[in-house]
């Protein structure tokens, strides 16, 4: 048995013997690529001290990372389906390091954020190679386990992430929780260097490299929009990028429809499976990855749990997704996509709903339910809409299918914390308003209405001024913290409205399942012969 495994998945005669371990490396590196996302959550509070942050700067800290992260996954895809999804997978987690490296030791804004964004590069390169890898290492029998798995893995990262970070700021500055990816990264490259093996598409022919310029431009311009417009305010740069966004969109769409080897086959958003799979996986992690980013703010600064305790705090949802992808793993074969992915987006909506009983007095308990019926419902979802979204593919797109499945997920989690983030912040902003206007400074009050952050801020300044005192500053402490419960009611309410009525689409273009017929979508010519060999 070779120590590295040499021979393409395309040539194998039966499937590769060491699958599973390679399975183990392909959710090791999915997990910190997802982890660097929730992992910033709670590493915000130091770092705005440290950095003095401004509310603008935390924004594309966070979102520097998701801009190329989601803008480049379709041509990564297609990139490592020609030459090699083994090699893109060890260069994209090599990137990914060398951004954790500079993420970890600068200490200005600018190179935090750049360093951020060579992050988001290295994912976009690792989160579509470890789908394809998964899909073209595992024949038709075992891959909705697998995707299980990998699905599974996301819910995790969303707990791990926070608990891994907490844990660390309890004894290390804010750079440690940049560079605790290294480690990870390099074993996941030893790992794929071990136990994955080479793959890559055959008869691929050219990369349509218009399309993905197209592409690019078209996502990348409507996450800079999203992020942009809704927290600061849509002034020249937002709307410029959102009209690129509609132009490049529509030029998108006309250049694929006309070319014979199209970057992606538009064609297919026609296809009701992967229509609706895609609009599944969009609209449940626009609501889901929302309600998290808020809910999180809530344990830190109102009921004032430090990063670790809100790690913690955070576990009951990974398990609840493994018990989801348990689930669905039992029921997806039975019952088909459309009511298994239908019940999962109505669960989750349930549990953004449940949001809107937040109030002053909530405690963590009140957080409970919701964040249980969300991480079950991410593992009763995502797994088969994935699986639909990659059947749709002939083993030549497998990355591009990645790509696609993937850009969904990340647009879905940039537009729903930008969006419902923006009206948590007007909301919030309105409210404290009527409580307090007038009663303190115009600086102190601007301050204040930023964040809830800030507003304990203030509160802590006034407590410490001869002219405020104690009793002043608890009036506005409570003001701030009533504010802010009441703009996640308000905002939970917006954000269940908006799923329900996503769950009610998604739904309607899923299609059903006649009795007897398999659920899985229908494989190519192209499959078919893979999987006879082994694939």
């Amino acid at each position: 048995m070779p120590l590295f495994p040499n021979t393409p998945v395309e040539k194998m005669t039966e499937p590769y013997h060491r699958r599973w371990w390679a399975l183990l490396v392909l959710c090791l590196s999915l997990l910190i690529v997802v982890m660097a996302n929730t992992s910033l959550v709670v590493a915000a509070p130091d770092m705005t001290k440290d950095l003095g942050l401004s509310s603008s700067d935390l924004q594309w800290v966070i979102d520097g990372y998701t801009v190329p992260y989601a803008a480049l996954m379709l041509v990564l895809g297609a990139i490592g389906d020609k030459y090699s999804r083994r090699g893109a997978l060890v260069l994209g987690l090599l990137i990914f390091a060398g951004g954790s490296v500079m993420g970890g030791l600068v200490d200005e804004t600018n190179l935090v954020i750049t360093a951020r964004a060579i992050m988001g590069v290295g994912a976009a390169v690792v989160m579509p190679a470890t789908l394809s890898l998964l899909v073209a290492i595992f024949p038709r029998t075992e891959r909705a386990k697998a995707i299980t798995a990998w699905s599974a893995t996301s819910g995790l990262a969303i707990a791990a992430g926070p608990l891994a970070a907490g844990w660390l700021l309890e004894n290390h500055a804010w750079g440690s929780t940049f560079l605790m990816n290294v480690p990870v990264a390099i074993l996941g490259v030893v790992g794929a260097l071990l136990l994955v093996p080479p793959s890559k598409a055959e008869g691929m022919g050219r990369i349509d490299y218009v399309g993905g310029l197209l592409s690019i431009v078209s996502v990348g311009s409507l996450v800079y929009a999203t992020i942009e417009g809704p927290h600061f305010g849509w002034g020249v740069g937002p709307i410029t990028a959102a009209v690129v966004a509609g132009v490049g969109l529509l030029a998108f769409v006309a250049w694929e429809l006309k070319h014979p080897n199209p970057m992606l086959d538009v064609r297919k958003f026609t296809e009701r499976p992967f229509g609706g799979s895609m609009m599944a996986v969009l609209f449940f992690f626009f609501g889901t990855f929302g309600s998290i980013y808020y809910s999180t703010q809530f344990l830190q600064f109102v009921l004032g749990y430090d990063a670790l305790d809100t790690g913690i705090r955070l576990l009951p949802l990974a398990g609840a997704v493994f018990v989801g992808a348990a689930v669905t793993g039992k029921l997806a074969p039975k019952l088909g996509v459309k009511i298994v992915v239908g019940t999962g987006m109505a669960i989750g909506t349930a549990g953004v709903f449940l949001l809107t009983r937040i109030e002053t007095g909530s405690t963590y308990t009140d957080f409970l339910t919701p964040l249980l019926l969300l991480g079950f419902a991410i593992g009763l979802s995502l797994s088969p809409a994935t699986d639909t979204i990659m059947g749709s593919f002939p083993e030549s797109e497998l990355g591009v299918g990645g790509g696609a499945n993937d850009t969904a997920l990340e647009l879905g989690c940039a537009l729903g914390i930008a969006i419902l983030g923006s009206l948590l912040a007007t909301s919030y902003k309105d409210k404290l308003t009527d409580m307090v206007g007038g009663h303190l400074p115009a600086e102190a009050m601007d301050t204040a209405k930023d964040s809830v952050g800030g507003g304990i801020a203030v509160a802590e300044q006034v407590a410490k001024n001869p002219q405020g005192g104690a009793e002043q500053a608890q009036t506005l402490l409570g003001a701030v913290h009533e504010s802010f419960a009441q703009a996640i009611a308000h905002t939970s309410l917006i954000g269940a409205i908006i799923m329900a009525a996503g769950t009610l689409i998604v739904i309607a273009v899923l299609p059903g399942r006649k009795h007897g017929e398999k659920d899985a979508a229908p494989a190519t010519e192209e499959q078919t012969e893979t999987e006879t060999v082994g694939a």
